[in-house]
């Protein structure tokens, strides 16, 4: 299994930070990495990547404006993510921790650094988007 952590100080509270991360019907508005988002029923839904992925996950913890959790699969990868939010003085502090192992043995060198860019990734749109005009 290869981990990867990311942490970052946004400058805005916790609950729109909490609403935009698990909000996922809406991340085609904001993730650039994204094709779409299908919600097949309570607790589950299928990100589209760009690439013609389809990644499916299932919601296995739900703590308000503090923890989101669930496990992931696709042709690709199998594992868990964990989003931790806590106050800061000036907004909120996010870590978002990726577990993950490969389906095919020759990927594992290459999974530390996909999930590190997934991860830059994801907060660079993150940033964007609560930096931006929202409806």
């Amino acid at each position: 299994m290869v981990t990867s952590t990311i942490t970052a100080r946004l400058p805005y509270p916790p609950a729109p930070v909490w609403e935009a991360v698990t909000q996922v019907d809406r991340y085609p508005r904001w993730r650039s990495d994204l094709a779409g988002v299908d919600l097949p029923q309570e607790g589950t839904f299928v990100e589209h990547s760009r690439e013609g992925i389809a990644t499916r996950f299932t919601v296995t913890c739900t703590d308000p404006c503090r923890r989101w959790e669930f496990s992931l699969e696709n042709q690709r990868i199998t594992g868990r993510w964990t989003g931790l939010f806590s106050p800061w003085e000036k907004g909120t502090q996010v870590t978002f921790t990726e577990a993950v192992s490969p389906k095919r043995w020759w990927m594992a060198p290459f999974l530390k650094g996909y999930l590190r860019r997934q991860q830059a990734r994801f907060l660079a749109d993150l940033r964007a988007f609560l930096a931006g005009p929202r409806p």
